[in-house]
């Protein structure tokens, strides 16, 4: 690393020190509980995992430069300035060993959002080159192909018309006026095709028009994982012009936890004006579909099922009844987790982990929490409702043997509509 290069990373951590991370550093009372808070250091046991630990190049530039006492150890040398090699030693922890899943924040007895911090963290590692080839490779791609996985338009027409054939159903693109423009992503593209389709049927079951855009059908925003803004705003500006040209009601975000966070909560903040529009989770879409009477379906599900509440969905958008009241519809045989709905664990795998080769190791590690809980219920089949933490979950429990299948939400909501013809002969 250059001093140039070095000298912007600390630029970049020292611009991202506002006021709330100021605060968050003074309050701070170095309890320890966040620890406990964290897969990361429960699995590993090793106290570098520790959620505020992680911050500590940052919190130290803050004393050192916004505090009195830091400015008198500094001149006295009792400080010691930040190295290239210490930002090197530190993007492992801050990258590999933080999936953001914001269970920290949770427990923080003095209300610290450790979260938004390691966020605020990443802006400058990012800035000064220390970030995962494999997060700068996705981000690479999401730039210049729309896609972080590579996933380019004719791929997603390609599956409309596998779900032509399959339910006779067509995919619209590009249609104007509609209810609703649902995002995708490239996860669900490549890995569960079947989600595309399960979309097409229930939107058609409820009588609701939709699209897809054909220039921003990608949800997941890796400037948001990398902790690149501007990115982040790139990637945003892209759906939210797309949504205004087709003049849409709704954006539905996907079965992804970071995806919603980035359109939803971010994404106003990011293009600094609020949006034309609403934005959905695919969750809370289906809920409001059961309020209205528009989503039917029959049949229960006979295996005992359990939930796994991705956590951008539950802790920081807040959805969390609407999960257990869609399976409601189409279970008899349900527990939930121990520390369930906002409290629940994190599969390992969000923030930009799994698209970090290097956590792969760690990641399984942090894996072992989800099978603790898992181990208590003796279930026949998880529901999720994020692409990411499924795939997570199915390596995961591939990797210790055990032969749970995972559903998506959506997908098994799909396979219990009622067929369209009898609803419409029925009261």
């Amino acid at each position: 690393m250059t001093h140039a290069t070095l000298e912007r990373g600390i630029n970049a951590l020292r611009e991202q020190i506002d006021a709330p991370v100021a605060a968050f550093f003074n309050s701070c009372v170095n309890c320890g509980i966040c620890a406990e808070a964290c897969l990361f250091y429960t699995e590993s046991g090793n106290p570098v995992y520790t959620p505020i630990h992680k911050l500590e190049p940052m919190r130290r530039l803050w004393e050192q430069e916004y505090t009195l006492v830091g400015r008198i150890r500094k001149m006295l040398g009792l400080s010691k300035a930040i190295t290239d090699e210490e930002l090197r030693e530190w993007e492992e922890l801050v990258y590999d060993g933080c999936s953001l899943c914001g269970r920290c924040s949770m427990v923080c007895p003095v209300g610290n959002d450790i979260t938004y911090m390691l966020r605020k963290m990443r802006e400058g590692m990012a800035a000064s080159g220390n970030a995962p080839e494999g997060l700068i490779g996705a981000t690479t791609r999401a730039v210049k192909l729309g896609s972080p996985m590579g996933v380019k338009v004719v791929a997603l027409q390609a599956q409309a018309k596998h779900v032509k054939n399959d339910t006779g159903l067509e995919i619209p693109f590009d249609k104007e006026g509609a209810d609703y423009m649902v995002l995708l992503s490239s996860m669900e593209i490549i890995n569960y095709p079947e989600y595309l389709a399960a979309i097409a049927r229930i939107l058609d079951q409820a009588g609701k028009s939709w699209t897809v855009s054909t220039e921003a059908f990608e949800a997941t925003n890796a400037g948001i994982q990398i902790g690149v803004s501007d990115i982040a705003r790139e990637l945003v500006s892209r759906v939210v012009a797309a949504a205004e040209k087709l003049k849409v009601k709704t954006i539905v975000s996907p079965e992804c936890g970071h995806a919603y966070t980035a359109i939803r909560w971010e994404g106003p903040n990011l293009i600094g004006r609020p949006f034309a529009f609403k934005v959905r989770h695919i969750v809370e879409v289906l809920d409001e579909l059961r309020k209205e009477g528009l989503l039917k379906t029959e049949g229960l599900e006979e295996d005992h099922l359990t939930f796994h509440d991705p956590c951008q969905l539950v802790r920081r958008g807040g959805v969390v009844d609407q999960p257990r009241n869609l399976l409601k519809m189409v279970s008899q045989n349900f527990s939930e987790m121990e520390d369930c709905g906002q409290m629940n664990w994190c599969c390992g795998a969000g923030g930009g982990v799994s698209a970090n080769e290097r956590a792969d190791e760690l990641r399984s590690k942090a894996f072992l929490r989800k099978k603790s809980q898992l181990d208590k219920l003796n279930v026949d089949t998880i529901v999720t409702a994020c692409a990411n933490c499924r795939i997570q979950l199915e390596e995961g429990l591939e990797e210790h043997e055990m032969e749970i299948p995972v559903v998506g939400l959506t997908e098994m909501i799909a396979d219990h509509l009622v067929v369209k013809e009898q609803s419409e002969g029925g009261t």
